[in-house]
């Protein structure tokens, strides 16, 4: 890791405290007022550039409403000693996607469906279009199209 490289726990948290704000709604600047700080300091701690103190990340999480260990917490693939088990790259790629305005949108849509079967079939949708050779291209352009209905 290159001195220059922001910490992986800390770009880590700062991928949290962005995902919690995007969740909210709450921009930069609000957050930055409400802490007194700029808001070019809240892009700092976001990207895990700048160090966030245990007393700022306190007023972050009050701002956001959520408790100082809501930064901390992995979603899945975490071992006991609360590292991720895989890659650490692969990690905080998917922390950024998932803190990201398309991410929350996807995630927001997604927890809209209640029946858990289309849950499934949409997923391995998404996981056979990401393995397929033609998923940069569309239909017409591949000259295939599947009709399996998503329901039933």
């Amino acid at each position: 890791m290159n001195k220059k490289d922001p910490n992986p726990i800390d770009a880590f948290v700062g991928s949290r405290v962005r995902m919690r704000r995007l969740m909210i709604g709450l921009s930069q600047e609000k957050l930055a007022d409400g802490l007194g700080i700029t808001f070019q300091q809240v892009q700092k701690y976001e990207k895990g550039t700048n160090r966030i103190g245990a007393s700022r990340l306190q007023a972050i999480a009050d701002i956001l409403g959520v408790h100082p260990s809501f930064f901390f917490q992995q979603e899945e693939g975490s071992t006991q000693s609360g590292r991720p088990s895989g890659d650490i790259h692969e990690s905080q790629e998917i922390s950024s996607f998932v803190a990201s305005k398309e991410g929350i949108a996807l995630n927001r849509a997604f927890l809209k469906i209640a029946d858990p079967v289309l849950r499934k079939k949409i997923i391995s949708l998404v996981a056979a279009m990401a393995q397929s050779p033609e998923s940069d291209q569309s239909p017409a352009q591949s000259g295939t199209r599947h009709t399996e209905p998503l329901h039933g």
